[in-house]
């Protein structure tokens, strides 16, 4: 009984420690996929990058300095902000990897983030929308976006949380995922800290 008591505190401890981890990654993560988008776009449109912002306490922002096309800059960043990570899970999951629901989660994230971030945002101009409708996008496109992605988001969540402890049949959580998870967020956290003093 005392083993099967210690088996279940540490199922929770795991399940606590994955969720605690992993949502913090994903936004961090996401933004760095974000602007990601915006560098490349601004690269292959012969424009110049000045500075990326990515730190834990702050919203990511890319700094242009050279812009020729500025509507095709804006949209890349939500733009690869969703199809990368898609990407990413389409290829885990033909791969059959035993992790494929953690990407799964994190495509669903990003959908969700950029899809809220440019939907939302739609109404006041705030941020990459403001640069939208500047440059001449109408409204009802980052309405959408939004839509869709959002939509889109949820879907991909859906049936996902027996894997991450949750629902009323809750699966056992990996614990080598969640220690991975706490791992790799320090790690970016470090990397974003040094970055951004650099």
């Amino acid at each position: 009984m005392c083993f099967l008591q210690r088996s279940f505190s540490m199922t929770r401890v795991h399940h606590r420690l994955l969720i605690a981890t992993f949502l913090p990654l994903c936004w961090l993560a996401m933004q760095a996929v974000h602007e990601l988008g915006h560098v490349v776009g601004a690269w292959s449109m012969g424009g110049t990058v000045t500075r990326v912002v990515l730190h834990p306490l702050t919203i990511s922002r890319t700094d242009l300095g050279h812009n020729p096309r500025p509507l095709v800059v804006v949209w890349a960043g939500p733009l690869a902000g969703v199809l990368a990570p898609l990407a990413a899970w389409f290829a885990v999951r033909i791969a059959a990897a035993a992790w494929d629901y953690l990407v799964r989660f994190f495509a669903g994230f990003c959908l969700i983030a950029n899809g809220a971030y440019i939907g939302a945002g739609a109404w006041n101009g705030v941020g990459d929308c403001g640069e939208m409708l500047r440059h001449g996008t109408p409204i009802g496109v980052l309405w959408l976006f939004g839509l869709l992605a959002v939509a889109s988001g949820l879907w991909l969540w859906h049936g996902l949380g027996p894997s991450f402890g949750f629902g009323r049949s809750p699966g056992v959580v990996d614990r080598r995922a969640a220690y991975a998870s706490c791992g790799l967020l320090i790690l970016t956290i470090v990397v974003e800290c040094i970055l951004h003093c650099g």
